[in-house]
């Protein structure tokens, strides 16, 4: 295993204790309680188990340990970052950023100290490791960013529209499967397929007398395939780059 193997394995571990696996009534009741939620603590042992276990290896115990205090001390803020009115609509991508600039950092750190070397032969081509990541990018996390972006620049629909609480939902499962089938296209380089999938979901859900519905459903639909067409270029380019 190298540095790129186990800095990917890392952020796949971010992807899952912060995204896949957390409850998302949990994660707003520890967004509000800060420090003193009962399930930051929870979750912090989960984040540490996810980074240890996907390092495969004893002496990232302690690159692990620190991962996830980091991890508490910036969610733990986030309910006072939250209060500032000048970042309080882009507190998730502060939160993200920091996250994942610590995970970076501990990782390139622990690298300069420690010899890289898994407790068992561990042989994951970096490709295969960043298909992975691509998908897990593809589902919950991408969800959540188009919602946060959607509430960046304050795009809503009526809340009286009996369509207004339907339509979050069920288009959460349709754009993780878009944004799989998306990502799958690129990566068997079959790109006339996504204009295919673009044309086929136009005809289904923009023929609406709904104004505001479409244009919120559109904005919605071009950043689901922009997160996945750009994570399939990312998940294309950098193996060759490395490799």
């Amino acid at each position: 295993m190298d540095l790129a193997r186990l800095l990917t394995l890392q952020l796949i571990a971010h992807l899952l204790s912060d995204f896949i696996l957390q409850p998302d009534a949990k994660s707003k009741e520890k967004n509000i309680s800060g420090f003193r939620s009962n399930y930051l603590k929870w979750h912090i042992l989960f984040t540490f188990l996810c980074s240890f276990i996907l390092s495969f290896q004893l002496s990232f115990f302690f690159a692990a340990a620190l991962i996830s205090i980091l991890h508490w001390v910036i969610d733990g803020l986030k309910r006072k970052i939250d209060k500032i009115s000048i970042l309080g609509d882009y507190t998730f991508f502060i939160d993200q950023a920091l996250h994942v600039t610590s995970i970076i950092i501990i990782t390139l750190f622990f690298s300069r100290i420690f010899e890289i070397r898994p407790a068992f032969p561990v042989e994951i081509s970096f490709r295969f490791l960043m298909i992975i990541c691509g998908y897990l990018v593809c589902a919950k996390p991408s969800n959540v960013i188009i919602k946060e972006i959607i509430k960046v620049f304050n795009i809503s629909i009526e809340k009286n529209n009996p369509d207004a609480q339907n339509l979050p939902n069920a288009g959460r499962l349709i754009g993780t499967i878009e944004r799989w089938l998306v990502f799958t296209f690129i990566l068997l380089s079959q790109y006339e397929l996504i204009g295919f999938l673009i044309a086929a979901k136009s005809i289904l859900r923009f023929r609406d007398d709904d104004t505001i519905k479409s244009e919120y459903v559109v904005v919605g639909t071009m950043l689901s395939f922009g997160l996945a067409i750009a994570t399939g270029i990312l998940t294309t380019i950098i193996p060759g780059n490395i490799s």
